[in-house]
């Protein structure tokens, strides 16, 4: 099936509002209920808790959109109904995540991350598994991902950024940052059913090239001997985990380390826009070097670039500045590279069981995310109160040692560096290439058609 570009334009779309949902909830959720009175050990422990029920909830979501249509949308095909099923229960959640009452609690908290996450899921599953089987070559899969992670990126400088020119944030207290959660939630109230009517309206469904159904214990047999897939995955997990320290601990950095919590807007705002210029000179790059070498080499650059985060301190904003945008050229790769490799991965199970069963792949795609994220956090905020380190405190207050604030660095920025290293390892000598894609592709095709 060939998509045109307009088409794939149109796909991308929802991908803007997906990812300004996604984000404050690891970048800014976790400081404002830290600032509104939560335990910083309780709010890790929430974040990997709903991550655990994740694991449960991920795969089925999957495994479900793979096999049933919904009822009364079959016409749409597999992937299209489930976005408007998981609208609503993310609509509600977000708007009680982001807007809570004075006093939360860790139970609240819980709740209706819970009901977040699941609502997301639904959505988000689907459509990128819709996105893989658009295109079904090598370097067409690239592009489809490629324009969705460019939304993606957009949406989360409307993250940062709309907050900053409503007027509401500076960063500098809790009441600020109550009020970009405020004025965000209101945003992607409207943007959310806007963007998922138009893709839906105008994209076509996805072409099912499946031949087959296999049993469930069969095909969880099939899917642990995929080592490609079990490679890629523990090299993306454990890069998404390296990932999620920063960006969960970004506020609390540029806060407290720094002494710049007004800088906080426009640093997220130049990471991101530096990911975004920088996707199409790692698109083209992949096109001749190959999508996993060029991955590794993002994530090389990322690793020399937080090497120099340690030894920065109060006042060093344009040593820092320099720091975010060269690590916002390598999450470019990030965001693109490692999901369309995914797209290829699947091919390996097809054309070995005979079913398209993208849907459970990036189910357990979204799990890896999830748990690298709530493994950043997870662990991140417990080291930190261990270490003495007070979110509560005003920025360069007394009450934050040395030593506190030396931890924070070395979780933003030196963890990272260590954590990397075997996800290189893992991805130098990738298996699956251009070539071996290609005749993937040319035995799915043909059993398809006898």
């Amino acid at each position: 099936m060939k998509v045109t570009t307009a088409q794939q334009w149109w796909y991308a779309l929802p991908g803007l509002p997906l990812a300004a949902l996604t984000l404050p909830v690891y970048v800014f959720v976790p400081t404002y209920y830290g600032e509104l009175g939560v335990s910083l050990a309780l709010i890790g422990t929430v974040l990997l808790a709903v991550r655990v029920l994740d694991a449960v909830s991920d795969p089925l979501i999957g495994y479900v959109s793979d096999r049933v249509h919904v009822p009364l949308l079959g016409g749409l095909g597999r992937r299209k109904p489930w976005l408007l099923v998981g609208m609503l229960p993310t609509l509600l959640a977000l708007w009680m995540v982001f807007v809570p009452p004075d006093r939360p609690d860790a139970g609240y908290l819980l709740i209706w991350s819970t009901v977040l996450s699941i609502g997301w899921t639904l959505m988000l599953l689907p459509y990128n598994a819709w996105g893989a089987e658009l295109a079904e070559d090598y370097d067409g899969r690239t592009d489809v991902t490629a324009r969705r992670e460019g939304f993606t990126v957009l949406g989360t400088l409307l993250a940062t950024s709309l907050p900053v020119l409503l007027g509401v944030w500076d960063g500098s207290t809790s009441a600020d940052l109550g009020d970009a959660l405020h004025g965000l939630a209101i945003a992607l109230l409207v943007l959310v059913p806007l963007t998922v009517l138009l893709a839906l309206w105008r994209v076509p469904r996805e072409r099912d090239r499946g031949r087959a159904r296999i049993r469930l214990r069969d095909g969880l047999k099939v899917l642990r001997g995929n080592k490609a897939f079990t490679r890629l995955i523990s090299a993306f997990l454990i890069n998404g985990w390296a990932n999620g320290l920063p960006a969960s601990l970004f506020v609390l950095f540029v806060t407290h380390v720094l002494v710049a919590p007004e800088m906080v807007g426009p640093l997220l705002f130049a990471y991101f826009l530096s990911g975004v210029i920088a996707i199409p000179g790692w698109v083209a790059l992949s096109r001749r070097f190959g999508k996993h070498r060029i991955w590794v080499s993002s994530m090389t650059l990322a690793c020399a670039t937080f090497l120099w985060v340690p030894f920065l301190g109060a006042g060093d904003i344009w040593a820092f500045g320099l720091i975010v945008v060269l690590s916002g050229f390598a999450v470019g790769a990030d965001l693109v590279l490692p999901t369309a490799i995914q797209a290829d991965v699947v091919d390996v199970d097809t054309a070995e069981t005979g079913e398209q069963r993208t849907g459970l792949y990036f189910a357990l795609w979204s799990l890896a995310t999830k748990l690298s994220l709530a493994l950043a956090a997870g662990i991140a905020f417990p080291l930190l109160e261990f270490s003495g380190f007070r979110a509560d405190l005003a920025p360069g207050a007394d009450g934050n040692t040395p030593s506190s604030l030396f931890a924070l660095s070395m979780l933003y920025a030196g963890l990272p560096v260590i954590l990397k290293l075997p996800a290189l390892v893992l991805m130098w000598n990738f298996p699956l290439s251009r070539d071996a894609q290609g005749e993937l592709r040319k035995t799915i095709d043909t059993a398809a058609d006898i």
